[in-house]
């Protein structure tokens, strides 16, 4: 397959909103561990905060694995702009292929982040009463039988 150097300058937008995302995820996750962590510091029982808090540890971790590997696809995208425009075909190609892989394991560490995200949000939804999760369709019947 041949690529021209409009090729990967198309996975530019791409990466930057993701890349965006990511960013808005990391300073959302810090703020709340740094509530959850006066409040660490003044309860009396801090194991359940204390669960919270390693809970967002290893989410940071994926969410700089995230930003990581989408920096790593960015810079890929750039040296296979240049390759191209020095006409090293094969090379480019490698690394277009690179950018490639760097970027769709990116989104596949956000998705396992998201993932740790609802979970941890039921998690903090569970002592309350009444808010039994329904399945879709048993979802959907209530909408449709009202």
């Amino acid at each position: 397959m041949d690529i021209t150097i409009n090729t990967p300058a198309l996975l530019f937008p791409a990466i930057s909103l993701v890349m965006l995302a990511y960013t808005n995820r990391f300073l959302a996750l810090s703020s709340r561990v740094r509530s959850l962590h006066e409040l660490y510091k003044k309860h009396e029982n801090p194991n359940i905060i204390h669960g919270q808090i390693k809970n967002m540890r290893y989410r940071l971790k994926l969410i700089k694995n995230m930003q990581t590997l989408g920096v790593s696809s960015f810079l890929c995208c750039i040296l296979c702009m240049y390759l191209i425009y020095l006409q090293v075909m094969l090379f480019a190609n490698i690394i277009f292929a690179i950018s490639m892989i760097s970027f769709s394991a990116s989104l596949i560490v956000s998705l396992i982040e998201i993932n740790l995200s609802t979970k941890a949000i039921e998690l903090e939804l569970s002592d309350m009463d009444g808010l039994e999760d329904p399945s879709v369709i048993e979802y959907l019947k209530k909408k449709f039988d009202k």
